[in-house]
């Protein structure tokens, strides 16, 4: 017997018993929640973005290549360093200000391959 959940997807078999509704497999073997490093050419882009808020500037980092747990510490140390607020939204660093200069000498500094990016 396998129920469905009121979205489509199946939720329970009793061939395997729970399963994901993302990936359609058992809760133990699924590949939806594993971190994976995005794929890019390796460089990592610091760019300035205002638009769609209200005229407040965001700093913007993008490609960096770690995942999970890696990038949300890299993303709370660089906050840290700027001394702003911010946020991690789909793989992209979100900085308060224009912080492109400070975290390009801190992303190097780190290891990484980065650039500005746009204006």
């Amino acid at each position: 017997m396998a129920k469905k959940s009121s979205s489509g997807g199946l939720v329970y078999s009793t061939e395997f018993g729970r399963a994901c509704p993302g990936c359609q497999q058992p809760v133990d073997q699924c590949r939806c929640s594993t971190d994976e490093a995005p794929q890019g050419d390796g460089i990592v882009r610091i760019s300035r973005e205002s638009k769609g808020r209200g005229g407040k500037v965001m700093t913007l980092v993008k490609g960096v290549p770690l995942a999970g747990a890696e990038l949300k510490t890299l993303a709370k140390e660089l906050k840290k360093k700027c001394g702003v607020g911010g946020a991690l939204k789909d793989g992209v660093i979100e900085i308060q200000g224009d912080q492109r200069d400070l975290l390009l000498a801190e992303l190097t500094k780190r290891g990484f391959t980065a650039k500005k990016a746009g204006g």
